[in-house]
């Protein structure tokens, strides 16, 4: 019977056979000690010499890194494994033979190892990450699924941008411009006038010349929009949906999390409501922190941010910022017009922002006095206008970047091991 190590719980006593690779090998006399892998876990197999053949066992000895076989054998329990069992092998498959296979068990440098990128998912740290990733888009479809939102699939080349062209790609579409997408958020709004609720899971991307642990040149957006939600709703659907994705890792990734030495102690806290602090009140946290330079109507940098949050043990959102540093499209607080009604949602631990949102402006007059304002009247945002137009309403939305979420719940230093195939400043190989 074929199985995989995922589901070799169910096959406890009985012979199964698992298409798998070595990944790593030790042996000692009578007794060789197999690490298999199969994409869906990692497994012990032990082969004794007296019970398979001496083909067989000569196979299991001499076996290379990253070799693939077919193996069978008795899954039996071992209290000492990540995953409760192991195999007795009885027969060995080999299907091919790896020759210097370049990723060793010794250590190798960082830019080795990505421009090995292809070969290093296969190791057991990347394969933990990548299964976390996974358990949080898995959760975000469950999540926005289970309450009422539509999926929708904003262009990845657009005319407009959402926030100003400066750090764009920029392209040819035929004989005009285009530019690839930053955000689906504009598009998103007229589907949200449409179907009420939607959301949008996407690559984005971004022409930052920057090298900080934190950015990607093309990262994946996770951005809901709402129509007749205003932006305290919105800030309480974002702690419930980052609420709910958490515990979701924690109650699906264990052997993952483990894998990675996180302390989960600080995620099993991470429950809605979270703390909010306004942009007013954050200036003066950070003079008393020892920011004395920072001044009101300056955006917050990486430090800024990391000692806010070193303030609380949740999620933070900084709420208010001065309109001059946010998008055009954000509704000023009533009787406080050089203010927005924004958020940006500061993950713990020196993470940083993992959610910017705010309520956008549903008045046409306003929104045109912004066109003026930011020489926004071309035809390629004639359409966004016209929202206002036809059946305007409050609305609200947000983004939330994945890898920046996937590094925070999974513990992981740089965004770079947070995605399959980094796209950085200096690497767009392999």
């Amino acid at each position: 019977m074929k199985t995989t190590i995922a589901n070799v719980a169910k096959s406890e006593g009985k012979i199964v056979t698992i298409g798998a690779w070595l990944a790593n090998k030790r042996s000692s006399g009578k007794i060789a000690f197999l690490q298999l892998r199969d994409g869906t876990g990692f497994m012990q197999a032990v082969v004794a010499k007296n019970d398979v053949s001496e083909e067989t066992f000569q196979l299991a000895k001499n076996m290379t890194q990253e070799s693939s076989m077919y193996i069978t054998g008795t899954i039996v329990e071992d209290k000492r494994s990540p995953i409760g069992y192991e195999m007795h092998v009885t027969e060995i498959e080999l299907i091919q033979e790896a020759v210097d296979y370049p990723i060793t068990p010794k250590e190798h440098g960082t830019e080795f190892l990505m421009d090995h990128r292809h070969l290093w998912l296969r190791s057991k740290r990347q394969h933990a990450i990548m299964k976390i990733r996974n358990e949080i888009i898995r959760a975000t479809y469950q999540y926005f699924h289970d309450n009422g939102y539509v999926k929708v699939d904003p262009p990845i080349l657009t005319g407009a941008s959402a926030e100003g062209t400066t750090e764009l790609f920029h392209t040819k579409y035929f004989d005009e411009e285009a530019y690839l997408s930053q955000s689906g958020q504009l598009y998103l709004e007229a589907a949200a006038m449409a179907l009420g609720k939607v959301f949008s899971f996407g690559p984005t991307f971004r022409a930052e010349k920057s090298k900080t642990r934190r950015h990607l040149i093309e990262f994946w957006m996770i951005e809901p929009e709402m129509a007749f939600v205003d932006h305290e709703e919105s800030l309480q659907i974002q702690e419930e949906y980052v609420s709910f994705v958490v515990q979701s890792v924690l109650k699906n990734c264990k052997i993952e999390l483990n894998t990675l030495e996180r302390d989960t102690s600080k995620l099993e806290s991470i429950q809605a409501p979270f703390p909010r602090i306004s942009y007013d009140d954050a200036i003066e946290l950070l003079k008393e922190k020892g920011f004395t330079d920072i001044e009101w109507g300056e955006d917050f940098g990486a430090p800024h941010e990391t000692a806010i949050a070193e303030s609380f043990d949740k999620p933070v959102f900084i709420t208010n910022y001065p309109a001059e540093i946010k998008a055009f499209y954000m509704k000023p607080v009533p009787g406080r017009e050089e203010v927005v009604l924004c958020a940006d949602l500061i993950a713990p631990e020196g993470y940083g922002e993992i959610i910017g949102g705010s309520q956008r402006i549903d008045d046409l007059e306003l929104m045109q006095k912004q066109y003026e304002a930011h020489e926004l009247t071309g035809d390629a945002y004639a359409w966004y206008l016209e929202l206002r137009k036809y059946g305007s309403v409050p609305h609200s939305g947000f983004g939330l970047g994945l890898e920046r979420t996937v590094a925070w719940i999974a513990g992981i230093d740089h965004v770079r091991e947070t995605i399959p195939f980094p796209r950085l400043l200096n690497r767009l190989y392999p």
